[in-house]
């Protein structure tokens, strides 16, 4: 990969800061010095799997903005270097499309693009007002039209209380572990990780950080189950929470997928929120849902514990319970919420990995990752 003077400045300027962040755990590491940080770089461009944009109607005209994070006022984007070269093919075209035709144009407001490194697209129609029977008509002949210029494209339209598909409603993403393939449905509105390329470096460094382990595996806040699968190969049987349904699903969709991958066929989904897990894992409460997965937490020996929680980070409760593991593996999208849970955390562990994946390009945005273990 080669990165630009601009990306390399700014790469540097985050290297930088996670050593300002990080750096009252030196006590907490061996020697009191932090581990050397591990750092992985983006792509410069074309790096954002999926993009979002508001359409903006003026007269007879309309096109794509977005709005200046900083002032709020809004400017036009005819093309979107940061997202992957197959939606900035398919920009252009499709609103070309929606211009000229009066039926897909009228009180449209937002067009959300999903794409896979694997070459899938699903585009999502926002509007203000109802879908109809002419909607529907237009948008099959519009996405006839696109499959002959070569773009195969699946949709959904939204509108109040409505939501239409044409094919289907999610793509199925394939991403690369240390030379082993994983398949993953990725349901649109659903969290996915934005940047193919660093998910798959995220991935391979999880492995990496659990290799030799002994045990079973804990994983809360799953998701679709992205690090669960890849993680499966280095223990005996993995449980995973995550609280959104329709993240569940493509979960329990994702196992089957990947069944003839090492040890995905141990791994549990159950649907219960990080704090409701700790009530069961404590004894407080009992769930119907983790017998409904045959999980019977008693059976399990769970010596590493896997987390990647929303920017809030992880409750109290949860960050009490996860101390009573050997390892934690912890992802997060702030660096703010993972150092109020490391000062907990560091209490009974040493910080013995700290990694730098930059999801997002020229923002301000980190994503890190720390390893500890128990001393």
């Amino acid at each position: 990969m080669v990165m630009s003077k601009e990306y390399e400045v700014q790469l540097g300027e985050k290297v930088e800061r996670m050593g300002e962040v990080f750096g009252e755990f030196s006590d907490f590491c061996g020697g009191g010095v932090l581990p050397g940080l591990e750092v992985f770089a983006s792509d410069p461009v074309h790096y954002r799997m999926r993009a979002e944009f508001r359409v903006w109607h003026d007269g007879d005209d309309l096109y794509y903005i977005m709005f200046d994070q900083e002032t709020r006022e809004k400017y036009r984007v005819d093309d979107f270097p940061a997202a992957s070269a197959e939606i900035n093919a398919l920009m252009p075209v499709l609103i070309e499309r929606i211009r000229g035709n009066v039926v897909l144009r009228r009180k449209i407001f937002q067009v959300d693009f999903l794409s896979t490194l694997s070459g899938e697209m699903l585009v999502s129609l926002l509007y203000h007002r109802p879908l109809d029977d002419e909607w529907r008509e237009a948008l099959g002949v519009m996405r006839e039209d696109l499959s002959g210029c070569g773009f195969e494209v699946d949709f959904i339209g939204r509108a109040r209380k409505q939501k239409y598909v044409v094919g289907r409603d999610y793509v199925v993403e394939r991403l690369m572990v240390y030379g082993d393939e994983y398949v993953y449905k990725q349901v649109e509105n659903s969290f996915t990780q934005p940047n193919g390329r660093v998910a798959e470096r995220m991935l391979e460094w999880a492995v990496d950080c659990t290799r030799g382990s002994e045990g079973d595996l804990l994983e809360l806040y799953c998701g679709n189950g992205n690090f669960s699968l890849a993680l499966a190969q280095n223990f005996r049987r993995v449980v995973a929470t995550e609280l959104a349904k329709p993240s569940v699903e493509a979960a329990q969709w994702n196992i089957a997928a990947n069944a003839e991958r090492k040890g995905c066929e141990g791994v549990k989904v159950v649907r219960l929120s990080a704090e409701d897990f700790t009530l069961a894992m404590g004894g407080d409460r009992e769930f119907k849902r983790l017998k409904q997965q045959g999980v019977e937490l008693g059976e399990y020996d769970f010596r590493t514990v896997f987390v990647d929680p929303p920017r809030a980070g992880m409750d109290l409760d949860s960050v009490r319970m996860v101390q009573g593991y050997e390892r934690i593996v912890y992802i997060s999208c702030n660096p703010v919420t993972l150092c109020e849970n490391l000062r907990v955390l560091c209490e009974t562990h040493e910080l013995v990995r700290l990694a730098l994946f930059d999801q997002f390009p020229f923002t301000h945005h980190i994503e890190c990752g720390v390893m500890l273990v128990r001393r």
